[in-house]
């Protein structure tokens, strides 16, 4: 099998990212005697500076932690819910069938701030000083700048000139989006980041101090400037000015958790995901379906054969059309979980497995009535918002879709943790002058259909694509991993978990290892596009196998070699052996470790 990169082994920590600086900085937290907790705290801030485009402090951050004294893992949930004014009967009076994907409208609670510091606060061992400070300094002195980051940024320019001048004073210095390998600086951030250190360092105590920046951000100078800016009306991708609905009020009022999480037997593993509020699980359906594909299913030299990947779409699109009617931040979705992964109803969705399928499928587990957004019928065909290397794919008007980072950690006594923030992009949302950055556009993954588990609701988490996972052996952690690309990851995640438990590679072949995905899969992501039997596959499965993909009935678009996915992952053995690895796609991720 090829690789590009050998696979880490080491026994002091590992950190892999989505931005070598985040890797980088993580390691050194490590190095200077933190735990895997403050090293992802602190490889997160640095994300939010070196990758703006795909991520921001006032984004979300869904994690999946698992501790060295209690290895049962949880949910840190860092996804904050809608504005007490957010209904569908306010849409319905601005004339809009579908949230926008960019301007104020949009803005859930940002939740990345508090869940990183409740992260810090009871997993942690350092002073939020100590973890926050590299970001600082990348944001005071600048972060070398990047292809992709400068080409955002050129794609939404005009709109920055001409309706969010803020965002370009921040984002245009001298007029022009920023070159890549030229630094850009954030001091508005780097001042907001100082102010909370400054209000938390009145009290004594590293708890006491944490705490105090969670209340500073919520309820003191930051909850006050967003108050101030959402009043104002901004153009979003409808063509009009709107005010937003996100008030101090709001933020006061939501603090991260952590949750139970959706723990799935599959044979000597167990695969550790986010609840229904979440996409996470899909791939546990997946994979469960696969399951009884087993004697199907096959790689050949580190290259999965026609069969196995045809099983893995028709599976995916089974998954996650079950995933459009069922899942969402409710009771009932919740109850309706177990159901969907149960044993009788897999056997059901099997069954409908045959050629290239061109429908939505949804079930009905339990013998429920399945009900779909009745928009999708006008959006079937549209494009999907995921391009090379699950970028997002950037409209003039500051849509967004599929972006994020990702980062994972597992350190000598083995914590672990995956975790995929996003949100906040500077793209989709005009940048609040005072502060140094905008707020996210989350809730556009809400429908405004009533009925739906993820129909918009005051307080109510949107069903996000943000989707990290674990798992666990012998009923201790041993894998961390995930990627960005929106409605992606779960697909893209299945590529990895197939090339490493089924085709028995090491972490770094598994990611290496050609990938795919389904496009007949409702975008989460405004205008929520979906292409009947589209599938695109890096051209390294091999002619004779995109044939055959053909054949079945698949309508497929050769993305290039090296084109899909984001992937990165760390993994601990019962001896004590770590390992890492990240995605060479993009020529950004990397793994740290030693």
């Amino acid at each position: 099998m090829f690789t590009t990169r050998p696979e880490l082994l080491g026994t002091t920590g590992m950190v892999a990212s989505t931005h070598w600086l985040g890797s980088a900085t993580g390691m050194a937290v490590l190095e200077a005697g933190g735990n895997a907790f403050d090293a992802a705290v602190a490889t997160g801030f640095v994300l939010q500076v070196a990758e703006p485009h795909l991520n921001g402090p006032a984004g979300q951050v869904p994690a999946l932690l698992a501790t060295a004294d209690d290895p049962r893992p949880a949910v840190l949930c860092g996804q904050g819910v809608a504005p007490a004014a957010a209904t569908p009967g306010r849409f319905a009076e601005l004339g809009l069938r579908l949230i926008p994907g960019s301007g104020l409208l949009p803005a859930t609670v940002p939740g990345a701030w508090d869940a990183w510091l409740l992260l810090l606060r009871d997993h942690g061992t350092l002073r939020l000083r100590d973890v926050l400070g590299y970001a600082i300094g990348y944001a005071e002195r600048g972060v070398v700048v990047l292809d992709r980051m400068t080409e955002t940024i050129r794609t939404v320019a005009d709109l920055f000139r001409t309706h969010w001048p803020s965002s370009a004073e921040l984002w245009l210095p001298d007029g022009r989006p920023p070159e890549p390998g030229s630094l850009h600086r954030n001091p508005a951030l780097a001042r907001t980041w100082q102010r909370l250190l400054a209000e938390a360092e009145r009290f004594t105590g590293r708890e006491a101090q944490i705490d105090a920046a969670r209340r500073a951000w919520s309820h003191g100078f930051v909850a006050e400037a967003v108050d101030r800016f959402t009043h104002q009306a901004f153009r979003d991708d409808s063509g009009r000015a709107h005010p937003g609905l996100l008030s101090g009020d709001d933020m006061a009022l939501w603090s991260a958790g952590y949750e139970d999480p959706l723990v799935t037997e599959l044979g000597d593993w167990s695969l550790v995901k986010c609840g229904a509020w979440t996409q996470g699980p899909v791939l546990a359906q997946q994979l469960l379906m696969l399951d009884g594909f087993a004697d199907q299913l096959s790689y050949v030299d580190g290259v999965p054969t026609a069969r196995t990947v045809h099983l893995a779409v028709e599976c995916a699109k089974l998954a996650f059309a079950d995933r459009e009617a069922w899942l969402g931040d409710t009771p009932e979705a919740a109850a309706t979980v177990p159901d969907l992964l149960s044993a009788d109803y897999l056997r059901q969705r099997r069954e409908l497995v045959a050629d290239a399928a061109a429908d939505l499928r949804p079930g009905s587990p339990g013998g429920r009535q399945a009900l779909l957004p009745g928009v999708l019928a006008e959006t079937r065909g549209l494009a999907g918002g995921v391009g090379p290397t699950g970028e997002p794919t950037v409209r003039t008007s500051g849509v967004t879709g599929g972006d994020t980072v990702h980062l994972d950690v597992v350190d000598s006594r083995g914590n672990m943790i995956s975790a995929t923030p996003s949100g906040g992009w500077l793209q989709s949302s005009p940048t609040i002058g005072e502060l140094g950055f905008c707020l996210d556009t989350r809730a556009q993954m809400f429908w405004l259909e009533d009925g739906l588990p993820n129909t918009l609701a005051p307080g109510k988490r949107p069903r996000i694509t943000l989707s990290p996972s674990m798992a666990l052996r012998g009923g201790q952690p041993r894998l961390a991993f995930g990627t960005p690309g929106g409605d992606q990851q779960d697909q893209w995640q299945l590529c990895f978990w197939l090339a490493h438990v089924l085709g028995g590679l090491n972490l770094q072949e598994a990611i290496d290892a050609p990938a795919w995905h389904t496009t007949a899969v409702p975008s989460s992501f405004v205008p929520r596009g979906w292409t009947p039997r589209g599938l695109e596959v890096e051209s390294r499965l091999g002619t004779s196998t995109i044939d055959a993909l053909r054949e079945y009935g698949h309508e497929v678009t050769d993305a290039g070699p090296w084109a899909l996915g984001r992937l990165s992952a760390v993994a601990r053995e019962p001896s004590g052996i770590l390992r890492g690895a990240a995605n060479p796609r993009g020529m950004q991720g990397y793994a740290a470790g030693r």
